[in-house]
């Protein structure tokens, strides 16, 4: 058996970023970035106020006290927005509300809670009862977070709310991004009928498509077809040639099931020049196909028993649909956490557990598995509980209750 390493390593050294094209700012939520992202102005982009209450002069208010205060007239107002910058002379102040441009001759803000009229006694005097802590207090100075022309994103970012957001406040309309792959699924069985649709006796509802469409668009693909196929070869023939020929082709082909030694294995039958079919160091999902189309489209062959198929699709078809994008990051991230019970593990097999995370009474978290089976491949209603995969080294064949167990959290978790 190859180890899960060598098998995703194989997978991901035929990848090819996909072709990259310029997006708005404001339409590019969950893509990922093909180029570098530099400021196009200054953050901060002007000196402002950080508070409601008045730009004054420093010298003028340092020693203000509630028993000393220091009185100064009111001139003007600047709300936010606005462009004006009037003359401040000693013993004056502006009202300013947040956000807006202090004027040159202020250097500092002080608040209305530091004046003893506040907001409703502000508009010809105000009366400072706590001095600033120094010069400057409460301004946000201009580019005190990014300069113009800073890199404010590297190539192969994830572009979620905070960066986009981070990218229209440096003033960048437009980013340029990768496509997003364009995955198609194809479900085999003739087992497989319709969810909903009465059962007779030998038929199960087909649910790995839906799987496994749902776990590529979270990966950030569009998918671009969903079939179920029987275990007949002229159907899945057909069916991969209407993906490949049609103007918007998949990059990228999953199948579920047909992959294992038995007798009516219809993707190994039928594509046994185009992919190579091992067998993986992992449970569940030790049955493995995988090939590249001479169009360039890539093939993942992946068992058909529901956990088998979501922990195959998570440890090697994710990271393959990142690496298309140019992600800079493939793996999820990983957490270490106390086992909340004990099980057995197949020895010279990495073990990938549906897994359920939660705290116990003395708020410590711990993780156990989604079912009482484990990490049995048929188990597809206890994927509903799951949301992470604990992982057990091959070299391990039992976890105890508190032993540290490497956690990958899913999506989902903490919702």
């Amino acid at each position: 058996m190859r180890s899960v390493d060598e098998h995703l390593a194989g997978i991901l050294a035929t990848v090819r970023t996909l072709p990259a094209h310029p997006c708005a700012t404001s339409d590019a939520a969950g893509l990922t970035l093909h180029d570098d992202v530099h400021a196009a102005i200054d953050i901060p982009a002007f000196d402002n106020s950080a508070m409601d209450g008045f730009a004054v002069r420093f010298d003028d208010v340092g020693r203000a006290t509630a028993t000393q205060p220091v009185d100064l007239r009111v001139i003007g107002d600047l709300p936010a927005g606005s462009a004006d910058d009037p003359p401040i002379r000693p013993g004056e102040a502006i009202r300013i509300m947040t956000g807006a441009p202090l004027p040159t001759d202020a250097d500092t803000v002080v608040p209305f809670e530091s004046t003893r009229g506040g907001l409703a006694d502000s508009l010809s005097t105000a009366s400072i009862v706590v001095a600033p802590r120094d010069r400057g207090a409460h301004v946000r100075c201009a580019a005190e977070d990014v300069r113009a022309g800073d890199r404010l994103l590297s190539a192969g970012a994830r572009l979620g709310p905070f960066q986009l957001a981070a990218i229209a406040a440096a003033g960048v309309a437009s980013v340029t991004v990768s496509r997003r792959p364009r995955v198609a699924v194809i479900a085999t069985g003739s087992e497989l009928i319709a969810a909903g649709t009465p059962l007779r006796r030998g038929q199960i509802p087909e649910s790995n498509g839906t799987l496994l469409a749902g776990m590529a668009r979270a990966a950030e693909a569009e998918v671009v077809g969903l079939e179920t196929v029987d275990d007949e070869g002229p159907a899945l023939q057909n069916t991969i040639a209407r993906f490949i020929e049609r103007a918007d082709a998949a990059d990228v082909i999953i199948f579920s099931g047909g992959v294992s030694a038995g007798a009516f294995e219809v993707v190994r039958n039928e594509l046994a020049g185009s992919m190579a079919f091992t067998t993986v160091a992992m449970q569940p999902g030790k049955p493995q196909g995988f090939g590249v189309l001479p169009s360039g489209t890539l093939l993942f062959g992946l068992p058909g028993n529901p956990v088998s198929a979501a922990v195959s699709c998570e440890v090697f078809v994710r990271p393959a649909l990142l690496a298309l994008q140019g992600r800079a990051v493939l793996d999820r991230p990983r957490l270490w956490v106390p086992a909340a019970t004990s099980w057995r593990s197949p020895a010279g097999r990495r073990q990938y557990v549906p897994a359920v995370l939660h705290q116990d009474s003395g708020g410590q978290w711990r993780v156990g598995p989604a079912t009482t089976g484990g990490s049995g491949s048929h188990l597809a209603g206890g994927l509903g509980h799951a949301h992470a995969l604990a992982v057990v080294p091959d070299d391990v064949d039992r976890i105890e209750a508190g032993d540290l167990i490497e956690v990958i959290p899913l999506e989902g978790w903490g919702a």
